[in-house]
């Protein structure tokens, strides 16, 4: 199994670029996965890979058909959505196809090595920086709620997503120079070649900690600091109402600000739980590739890397569940798209809408959530 380990290292996928071991100019026995790993890992990636591009794909139609839905924040879940999909396309298949061939073999050739490494990492850091962008937005909606009649709208939310996207291209583009393709030897085969570092690995250690700080610490500790504030908002909103109202009956104008504020409570927590399960499921690929950079002896046990590989994969592919799980408009709309039901939308999602009306007569302010 160490064997296997330190021959079976390629960068197909996202942790194989951790460790380059095996000596491209000798010729090797051939090596394969055993039948237990492939059987294991294709049956639990291929599972994540159909359930993950179902579902995202299923977020972008349903926010995008649906009017009511055509809100900041979801705007920003199909910008995630967008870079969760492209995860699971640029890796899990050929993670899954890896099992199969032998050693470090790639098929896809010096194109194919540039285009699925960059397409990951763009992936990867869109999606942290959606989840960055949509906490902001929230953060602004709630706790200051004048500045956001300006400042969170759909069109600028549009720009923001599409300025998310040219910085995570332009940060990703060195890895259009940071692979390669070389030849390597087995005995009794030709003509193979793997995808590995263009530079020695040594060059990649601050690139792959400018990653973790940029793209993982950093958002987790804006996005606990900006949920702990809007905590505090949404919660002494609650005593005051609580307190005011104690001895009065609610009225109509009071039932809409308590369902608004209900409703503003869902968002939030649904957007926790895509932070929370955010930062859960990509540690145990982080901490990895901490210890290996900082030690002499890096740990490639096998089974761990597609543990690590597996949690990066379901993280791209639960948040539509999440949203499925803990929203009622996400979870009718899902039901709607999958029973191509023709019922009108503005119908089907009316008392899952407020409108807040600002002083100004001219001025309406949809305040729908996700």
């Amino acid at each position: 199994m160490s064997a296997m380990a330190s021959n079976v290292s390629n960068c197909t996928t996202l942790c194989d670029i951790l460790d380059k071991t095996t000596n491209l100019t000798d010729y090797a026995a051939p090596t394969y996965y055993s039948l237990n790993y492939r059987i294991v890992g294709t049956i639990f990636q291929g599972i994540i890979f159909v359930v993950g591009a179902l579902g995202n794909i299923m977020v972008v139609i349903v926010v995008t058909k649906t009017r009511s839905m055509h809100t900041p924040t979801n705007c920003y879940l199909v910008s995630l959505s967008l870079a969760d999909l492209m995860v699971l396309v640029a890796s899990v298949p050929n993670e899954v196809l890896s099992y199969y061939l032998l050693g470090d073999e790639w098929i896809w050739g010096r194109a194919g090595c540039v285009i699925f490494i960059f397409l990951q990492y763009l992936g990867i850091n869109a999606s942290s920086l959606s989840i960055t962008a949509f906490t902001v937005e929230r953060y602004i909606a709630i706790c200051h709620p004048m500045k956001a009649q300006m400042v969170c709208t759909v069109n600028r939310a549009k720009k923001i997503i599409i300025g998310v996207w040219v910085v995570a291209c332009i940060y990703c583009s060195p890895w259009l120079f940071l692979t390669k393709t070389v030849p390597i030897f087995y005995k009794g085969q030709e003509n193979m070649e793997t995808c590995t570092f263009a530079l020695s690995r040594e060059h990649y250690l601050g690139y792959f900690f400018a990653d973790l700080v940029l793209f993982y610490i950093f958002p987790l500790l804006l996005s606990c600091v900006l949920y702990g504030l809007i905590a505090r908002i949404l919660f002494t909103n609650d005593l005051s109402k609580s307190f005011g109202k104690r001895n009065q009956t609610d009225t109509a104008s009071d039932w809409k600000k308590n369902s608004n504020t209900s409703a503003r409570v869902q968002v939030v927590k649904m957007l926790a739980v895509v932070v929370a399960v955010f930062a859960t499921l990509w540690m145990p690929y982080r901490c990895l590739l901490v210890y290996n950079s900082l030690t002499k002896e890096r740990y490639m046990e096998l089974w761990f890397l597609m543990f690590c590989k597996t949690m990066i994969f379901i993280n791209s592919a639960i948040n539509p569940i999440l949203y499925n799980a803990m929203s009622i408009k996400f979870r009718r709309a899902f039901k709607r798209v999958l029973s191509c039901s023709r019922a009108s939308e503005e119908a089907s999602f009316a008392p899952f809408r407020s409108v807040a009306v600002t002083n100004h007569p001219k001025i309406i302010q949809k305040t729908t959530e996700a």
